[in-house]
């Protein structure tokens, strides 16, 4: 495989073709005729990264003669010592990332100006360019093969485990990039991930038509995640929350307009009505506009777009960050991934799952209705009981630190197994929604990051807790022990997303209020899955045809954006979602927040709810506990060798579907 770096020549770093020829032949020469393939191999995957500043042909003469190894043995060590040094490179750089963000994460106190400049630290964006520059990396490009990813999805079910911790190996220096452009990305993400982190709506100041407000005094919902899940709870209060949940729609209308008063973002100062989009002083009575949120939402999407898009030119073969996302990150074309997605947005089960949601309902589906979260047992307890059971329960992070091997044994992990997942994770009380950080090096510790208010853990937080537990125990299995620290993780973020939903879908049984009916609560899961993998089916399609749309109007400002989403969001609705809704021009598949901070990981919730599926289809008649630590200890193969390893077929919309149908047959 030769990949031509941007403004490389033949000569490559000012060396001439008969310097390379030269180091050829003499390197085949002291190596014998046998090495002549991996020595021009070698060569080349060298020749197509060094630069001037490398070295003159003297120099590479020098390292190639010394570097190359021939020996199996000493091959073998040589990758064997690279697995070690980049273990401890990119574990204490992660960790030290961590903790110089922890005062932006994590909810301890006041944040303060210098923490967002802390947080957007990038300790580990100089590593591969230093190990390019002190030649490091040229050892391994010049002594092991790069592989397409044709290669590993084709040839890569036969490879050894050896095999393919080198393909993850040399993948790390295919491409050279400048260090200076992965801390600008992290820091436009940084800031982006700052913006969502602090954008609350104070619930308790809406103000709105009959039975559309009165929420709770102090309840402050986060956007998205909050918003979207206060429109699940209330399904549990029947007609009496529809005004709510009606209510709250609007908000998130007003969000992607970007039409909400900045005086009622993350701020109780000002009444607002956002059905008239009017604000008023607490007890005045007197209503006015206010000047709207200035295009801020767009201009931080937009300033991710413009740090990615500087990478560009180092990837002559995967030339846009979309490329890069679906082959690179996820080894999925886009086409491939597209394809998938819209096998469930427009398969005849979803028709049939919105009216077995309106009969349930009584009533005509509403765009909100995408979060339906009724295809509960009868006997599920309603949000307020559970956010008493969880807040008593769950007071601090620390409280539900305590309870992890309880929770893990709950699972199926053995004692043991419980403690050493528990042991190797630690519970921290997150500003934002929450998400999990994995360690990189097996003496770290995962960590798990949920909000907790004042008054304790609610639903909403155990919930998301209970998701992001999902990912820690495939974060700990997949570091601290896989038997190659290179393979560490799994395929994509669609696979410990898929490891995130399985746990989360016994939350309720954790609490210990699981239904009686295990078969009706096996079909409700299957409909319930379903009904959420269509509508992020098509939040994923919308994330890539913005990014898509930035990429042909590179210029683009804030406002241009703006409508553009809101455009792409009302087509996408009017395609996949109308003729099972009936209504047109919504935008409301817009409203998440990780299309603004995330750069396309929108797309891997799908995917995770595919896998799901085809996992728990899977495992049934198995020990779910064991059959994960089995999966999750495969690691980072490409994804259809994994799931054939896993499973036993590639990944496919089948078995959600199938699952759906089946469940359609049962519960009416």
């Amino acid at each position: 495989m030769d990949q031509t770096a941007p403004n490389q020549s033949k000569s490559a770093g000012g060396i001439d073709d008969q310097s390379w020829a030269a180091i050829e032949t003499a390197l085949v020469e002291k190596h014998g005729a046998g090495q002549a393939e991996r020595v021009r191999r070698g060569l080349q995957q060298v020749r197509a990264r060094w630069r001037a500043e490398d070295g003159d042909a003297a120099v590479l003469t020098e390292f190639a003669t010394t570097h190359f190894q021939s020996d199996p043995v000493v091959l073998e060590d040589t990758a064997n010592h690279f697995e070690y040094a980049l273990e401890m490179l990119d574990g204490h750089a992660y960790e030290m990332e961590r903790e110089l963000a922890r005062y932006r994460e994590l909810d301890e106190g006041p944040l303060r100006p210098v923490d967002g400049l802390l947080g957007s630290y990038r300790a580990s964006a100089h590593i591969t360019e230093d190990l390019f520059k002190n030649k490091a990396a040229f050892v391994a490009l010049l002594n092991f093969p790069l592989t397409t990813l044709e290669q590993r999805v084709t040839d890569g079910k036969n490879w050894s485990r050896k095999r393919w911790a080198l393909a993850r190996l040399t993948g790390r220096f295919e491409y050279r990039l400048p260090a200076d452009l992965l801390q600008h990305v992290k820091t436009a993400e940084s800031a982006a991930e700052d913006y969502i982190d602090n954008y609350n709506v104070h619930m308790d100041r809406l103000v709105g038509s009959a039975g559309s407000a009165g929420f709770p005094k102090g309840k402050t919902l986060i956007s998205h995640w909050g918003l979207r899940d206060e429109i699940r709870a209330l399904y549990s209060q029947g007609q009496d929350g529809l005004g709510r949940q009606r209510l709250i729609a609007r908000i998130m209308e007003r969000i992607i307009h970007q039409e909400i008063p900045a005086a009622a973002v993350s701020s109780d100062e000002l009444d607002w009505d956002p059905e008239k989009n009017l604000v008023s002083k607490p007890g005045a009575g007197q209503w006015q506009a206010a000047e709207r949120e200035p295009d801020r939402r767009y201009q931080r999407l937009l300033d991710v777009y413009l740090a990615y898009r500087q990478a560009d030119r180092y990837f002559p073969t995967m030339p846009t960050h979309i490329d890069r996302s679906f082959s690179r990150k996820r080894e999925i074309p886009e086409p491939r991934l597209r394809k998938l997605l819209q096998e469930v947005l427009t398969s005849p089960t979803a028709k049939q799952v919105g009216q077995l949601i309106e009969k349930r309902l009584g009533r005509k589906l509403e765009p909100f209705d995408l979060w339906y979260a009724g295809f509960k047992a009868d006997d599920s307890a309603d949000e307020a009981t559970l956010d008493a059971l969880t807040r008593k329960r769950y007071p601090t992070a620390k409280s539900f630190d305590d309870d992890l091997p309880r929770i893990l044994k709950q699972l199926g992990f053995s004692r043991e197994t419980a403690t050493f997942l528990a042991d190797h994770i630690v519970v921290d009380p997150s500003r934002g929604a929450g998400h999990a950080a994995g360690a990189k090096r097996r003496a770290d510790q995962a960590h798990l990051r949920t909000r907790v208010g004042p008054k304790g853990m609610d639903f909403k937080g155990y919930n998301i807790a209970v998701h992001e537990l999902g990912h820690n125990v495939e974060q700990v299995f997949s570091m601290s022990k896989i038997d190659h620290t290179l393979l560490e993780g799994v395929p994509n973020s669609g696979f410990t997303e898929a490891f995130a939903f399985l746990f989360q879908a016994r939350d309720l049984e954790l609490l210990g209020k699981a239904p009686h009916d295990a078969a009706e609560t096996e079909s409700l899961r299957a409909l319930d899955r379903f009904w959420k993998t269509y509508e992020i089916a098509g939040v994923g399609l919308l994330d890539t045809a913005i990014w898509r749309w930035l990429y042909a109007h590179p210029e683009a400002t804030p406002a241009e954006l703006r409508e553009a989403t809101v455009k792409l969001a009302k087509d996408l609705w009017n395609r996949f979602y109308a003729p099972v809704f009936g209504v047109r021009d919504v935008v409301l598949p817009a409203i998440y927040s990780h299309i603004i901070a995330y750069g396309l990981y929108t797309p891997n919730y799908s995917l995770g709810y595919l896998i799901t599926a085809q996992v728990e289809d899977h495992v049934k008649g198995r020990k779910l506990a064991s059959e994960m630590e089995r999966m999750c200890l495969l690691g980072r193969l490409a994804p259809d060798v994994w799931m054939d390893q896993a499973v036993g077929a590639p990944i496919s919309s089948a078995a959600l579907i199938a699952a759906a149908d089946e469940a359609l047959k049962k519960i009416h």
